[in-house]
């Protein structure tokens, strides 16, 4: 079991790399839900704004996450989560211009 009280940075990598992933899922559900998750992809691939629409829930889930570990004074979760979510908008940003 996961105890979301402990403050340090592996906890904070795996909440970061964890809360997008679902985000993505949802988004999916939401918006795509008619279509099967290879036409989600090929969508993806083929529009660009589209990316950006899901890559901005992703990253401000992980925002407000890092916010209430910031709140919380457990620096070392925040400080990995920020890093995931770096990692997260850089890789957005480098699929969206060279993919």
């Amino acid at each position: 079991m996961v105890n979301f009280k402990q403050d340090n940075i592996k906890m904070g990598l795996l909440l970061g790399l964890v809360v997008p992933v679902i985000s993505f899922f949802g988004y999916y559900f939401w918006k795509f839900r008619l279509y099967t998750f290879s036409d989600f992809l090929n969508a993806l691939k083929t529009n660009k704004p589209l990316v950006t629409a899901l890559t901005i829930p992703c990253l401000l889930l992980n925002i407000v996450l890092f916010t209430l570990y910031i709140n919380s004074k457990r620096d070392q979760t925040a400080k990995g989560i920020f890093a995931v979510t770096l990692v997260y908008a850089i890789s957005a940003l480098l699929f969206k211009f060279f993919a």
